[in-house]
């Protein structure tokens, strides 16, 4: 049974709370082959930017943070330039021995945030190189509806992103 958990928006005073859950969140795919985040590579200047141009949510099972996800108002990058029908959620990120479904809490938040502002679509992408990933998102009411070949990634690198959306009620 998944623990009530509670929702707040990131603030300045989180910043180092959101890359310690990057950095474990990396730390755990690197032990387990998947090549996807690297343990440094985003800093309390990328999630200030993330939170001055959208969202950054926090969620706790008590005083301690369990997890965290980005919500942005458009994704160029990936999607290119599309009228404002969705949001698009990243960097999901839940803490290891954070309570069963602190993930899928996480998203369904996320939406719901999306489906406040009256957008129809939550939209996301995940690295091609990881189906375990596709396949969480699938179980979760996604659906694949392309596919970015060259996003653009730190340093200049180009990785492909399967890019999947979920059309909200």
């Amino acid at each position: 049974m998944t623990a009530q958990l509670t929702f707040r928006r990131a603030d300045e005073d989180d910043l180092g709370t959101l890359v310690g859950l990057y950095d474990e969140a990396a730390r755990w795919m690197a032990k387990r082959g998947i090549d996807q985040w690297k343990p440094g590579e985003k800093t309390e200047d990328h999630f200030r930017l993330r939170m001055k141009e959208g969202e950054v949510w926090l969620a706790h099972d008590g005083p301690a943070a369990c997890g965290a996800y980005e919500l942005w108002w458009d994704d160029e990058p990936a999607w290119g330039v599309r009228p404002p029908d969705a949001g698009y959620v990243h960097r999901l990120m839940v803490r290891r021995g954070a309570p069963a479904g602190t993930g899928r809490a996480l998203l369904s938040h996320g939406e719901e945030r999306i489906a406040a502002t009256g957008r129809d679509l939550c939209r996301l992408d995940c690295v091609s190189t990881n189906p375990r990933l596709r396949a969480y998102y699938e179980s979760a009411g996604y659906a694949v509806v392309g596919e970015q070949p060259f996003k653009a990634g730190a340093g200049g690198s180009k990785y492909a992103v399967t890019l999947m959306e979920k059309r909200l009620a």
